[in-house]
């Protein structure tokens, strides 16, 4: 029996137009944007839908616009009959899975994603820290370059472990140059620059995690209808002290998305739906295993394809 699991990306994905035509034509749809904008006390929709996009891209905006726009789709295809065995999300689309797994009110985490963002750009001064990606090197060979490098004085470790021959490092600016210099020099084919505003998934972020857990506290969260696989060790969230104790690591700890796939997998998972803008995630999928289906659900055209292939 094919079992389903709905994936949800994070930050990098946004885009402006994100769930233009689902919000154009459908009043459930639109309230959503308008709920998050409300919440919010400001008009995240406008930023979705019109730009500019350096604005959508601040951190502390993308998170919210992100989550908005996964729960809207999860929720389109949830009407449709589409429903998920499993949900996952990459770094800030765990908390887009756990609204879809009813583990979170949608308002909840509309509020607590765009201060979860500022906590994340206040820890670094912009320009202190970076990010890198290093392709085509096994995750030990690359820890022994990171801890080289920490340890003779600039902080730098693996973030995430997305896929086989992809890992991101994180950390201080001068860390994560000298551990790609230090990645190639040790059989790295390739180590990229990424263009983020701070050093996300690294002991830098230990102040944001604090004051993000002090938030979290005064929500209220539920056991999920639907099984979780968080990012921190790839396995089930089950329990409230659990996912709180999930979402504060997780500012601080490597996403091990890589892991979390196999895990459903190993769980009897076929079909991955990528809900929201990008097919960042989708990609990953197949590069971890190539034999399981995977959609994305951006627009009417691929909500209309899933729901043909899935139900036809």
């Amino acid at each position: 029996m094919t079992k389903i699991a709905f994936i949800f990306p994070g930050q990098g994905s946004q885009q402006v137009g994100m769930g233009a035509e689902f919000v154009q034509n459908n009043d459930e749809s639109k309230a959503f944007y308008e709920k998050a904008d409300e919440v919010l006390g400001f008009s995240l929709s406008k930023l979705m839908l019109e730009g500019p996009q350096e604005e959508l891209t601040l951190t502390y905006n993308a998170q919210p616009a992100l989550l908005t726009t996964g729960v809207m789709v999860a929720s389109k295809l949830s009407q449709a009959g589409i429903v998920p065995d499993y949900t996952a999300g990459h770094s800030l689309g765990e908390y887009s899975a756990l609204v879809a797994s009813q583990s979170l009110s949608f308002e909840d985490a509309v509020q607590i994603v765009h201060k979860r963002g500022l906590f994340m750009e206040e820890a670094v001064p912009a320009g202190q820290g970076a990010m890198a990606a290093i392709l085509s090197m096994d995750a030990d060979a690359l820890r022994e370059v990171t801890d080289k490098v920490t340890s003779a004085g600039d902080l730098v470790q693996i973030a995430n472990l997305n896929c086989p021959g992809q890992i991101v490092i994180s950390g201080t600016k001068a860390g994560v140059d000298k551990a790609c210099v230090e990645a190639k020099e040790a059989g790295a084919k390739r180590a990229i620059p990424l263009v983020v505003s701070g050093p996300f998934h690294s002991e830098l972020m230990r102040e944001a995690a604090d004051k993000l857990g002090a938030e979290l506290k005064e929500i209220e969260i539920a056991a999920p209808k639907v099984p979780v696989i968080g990012n921190v060790r790839a396995d089930e969230l089950v329990d409230v002290t659990t996912i709180q104790h999930e979402l504060v690591e997780q500012v601080y700890s490597p996403v091990q998305w890589e892991n979390s796939v196999r895990y459903m997998i190993e769980q009897g998972v076929t079909t991955f739906i990528e809900c929201g803008p990008g097919k960042v995630l989708s990609g990953l999928v197949k590069k971890i295993d190539r034999s399981v289906k995977t959609y994305c659900v951006y627009d009417e055209a691929s909500l209309n394809e899933v729901i043909e292939s899935l139900k036809g």
